[in-house]
């Protein structure tokens, strides 16, 4: 029997380095981004279903739970990085962080709820991505740390409710993306991890299927 995976933020990064990985063996996989085009672009040669469209969207979150009547992996990837540069909390601008919360802790619990059938069906397993900004002091990463650490919460409680599942809050660390890029200079970025070695580690950790819990990848 094929495993499916649904995975957001699909277009560039850890999400399409996962996708990479999870074609290679075998999966089939429902992806999303914000970009139609990126996506497309992206992961168009992976043989995936391709569903382009805002995770904060109520409506998206329903196509992308319609597609998946069976499921083995959710992975909320997906992430917004916030104010740049990075500002204070003393001066964050309070619309933002409003944002940010929709799209990196209500959007990913949506579609934990949209998909809780088709996982409890399967016995499936949750990954959520975080960050060490969710548990280190870092200067200017209190809006986007913030909401992390509400994710792994989030993520801490789903797992003692839905014990026939796995989740997992995996912190990726630092990789050389485009919105590490953004927060620190692609010049500090390019020095970081390939999303792929995090991939792979990620694979692993879905194979080995180890009790729910925070996990780092690196």
């Amino acid at each position: 029997m094929t495993n499916t995976a649904l995975i957001t933020g699909a277009s560039r990064g850890l999400g399409l380095a996962l996708a990479t990985t999870l074609a290679s063996a075998g999966w089939d996989l429902v992806l999303t981004a914000r970009g139609a085009a990126d996506l497309e672009q992206a992961a168009g040669g992976l043989g995936a279903t391709l569903i382009p469209g805002d995770v904060t969207d109520p409506a998206h979150v329903a196509r992308l739970a319609k597609a998946v009547p069976e499921l083995d992996l959710l992975v909320n990837n997906a992430s917004g990085l916030g104010a740049t540069p990075l500002p204070p909390l003393a001066i964050y601008p309070l619309e933002v962080f409003r944002d940010l919360l929709e799209a990196n802790v209500t959007a990913p619990l949506a579609l934990v709820q949209a998909t809780l059938p088709a996982l409890r069906a399967g016995r499936g397993a949750v990954v959520n991505i975080t960050s060490d900004a969710a548990t280190g002091a870092y200067e200017g990463w209190g809006g986007y740390g913030a909401t992390k650490a509400a994710l792994e919460q989030l993520s801490n409680v789903l797992a003692a409710e839905e014990p026939d599942l796995a989740v997992w809050w995996a912190d990726p660390g630092e990789m050389n993306t485009r919105m590490l890029a953004d927060a620190v200079g692609a010049e500090e970025a390019s020095a970081a991890t390939d999303p792929a070695k995090v991939a792979a580690a990620l694979y692993d950790l879905v194979r080995a299927r180890p009790a729910s819990g925070r996990v780092s990848l690196q």
